[in-house]
């Protein structure tokens, strides 16, 4: 779905928008946005990231539950579920083991 909308625009931006966007400024003012929204969510997660890590009560609890984490697996589950991690897609470390 597209939308239509009116902006107002300096000269001399407009001038800029003509000469770098060519016949398809829609697109280009797309693309500009797409990259702004997708930096902004970057950002929102690194600072989630940040926040996470200096919260010393959840990252204690995050500890007791990671000794969980294997109980009741074999060893051979176990050992499969970490080659499952370690070579999902975009992985190129999962040669190393």
């Amino acid at each position: 779905m597209t939308h239509r909308t009116t902006i107002t625009l300096d000269d001399e931006i407009f001038a800029f928008l003509n000469q770098v966007a060519g016949d398809n400024r829609s697109a280009y003012i797309n693309e500009l946005l797409r990259q702004e929204r997708n930096n902004s969510l970057k950002q929102a997660l690194i600072k989630a990231n940040q926040e996470e890590a200096e919260d010393t009560d959840y990252q204690e609890e995050l500890q007791s539950w990671e000794s969980t984490l294997s109980d009741g697996l074999t060893n051979d589950f176990a050992h499969c579920m970490i080659w499952i991690q370690i070579a999902r897609p975009g992985n190129n470390n999962y040669f190393k083991q």
